[in-house]
């Protein structure tokens, strides 16, 4: 796979070890002749550890075969969360460690995220592009504060916290860019 054509969620083998794509930037130089280089922020499946690579346009990357597997958040607990298959049912447990990032948007009886899997090794979750939330705890509602921009933290059923136009209230459902962790807009 050439460095271009990597996305987030793209399974990668560096050095040996199995890399998830979580954050891809791209850079194009201003003068003539110079590549566009691609900054990607991987995370390692096993040990969870960063790594940050940067790669020109045509270097290439060994890509690993996965499958995505849809599936549905049965229940949390203290160190896991476990997920069923909406095809097989089968239901696989993963560590609060290993979906780190997605701990804050996930919510029991959640579905539209895909499970990773290569082989028999679960690799990690993917999200959908925004989830639907509810605020729990924010600053009353302000009355015409529609026309302008200020926003207010609000925290949210799965303890995240992201600003909010003010004009939103406590029991609201909202959408959440999965991506950027913004507000995305009312659901």
């Amino acid at each position: 796979m050439k460095a271009s054509d990597i996305k987030n969620g793209a399974v990668v083998t560096i050095d040996g070890a199995i890399y998830i794509a979580k954050d891809v930037t791209v850079k194009t130089p201003s003068s003539r002749g110079a590549n566009t280089l691609y900054k990607v922020c991987f995370r390692n499946v096993v040990t969870k550890q960063k790594l940050d690579q940067t790669f020109r346009g045509d270097d290439t990357v060994q890509e690993v075969e996965f499958a995505r597997r849809p599936v549905q958040l049965i229940f949390r607990d203290g160190e896991s969360c476990t997920f069923m298959d909406n095809d097989s049912y089968e239901q696989h447990s993963l560590s609060n460690d290993m979906i780190e990032e997605e701990l804050p948007y996930l919510s029991d009886g959640m579905e539209g995220i895909q499970l990773l899997v290569s082989g028999d090794a679960v690799l990690g979750i993917e999200l959908p592009g925004t989830v639907e939330m509810e605020i729990v705890e924010c600053a009353p509602a302000m009355k015409g504060s529609s026309a302008t921009a200020r926003s207010k933290p609000a925290t949210l059923s799965t303890g995240l916290v992201v600003q909010v136009p003010e004009y939103l209230a406590q029991g609201e459902r909202i959408r959440i860019n999965t991506q950027t962790g913004k507000f995305s807009s009312r659901a």
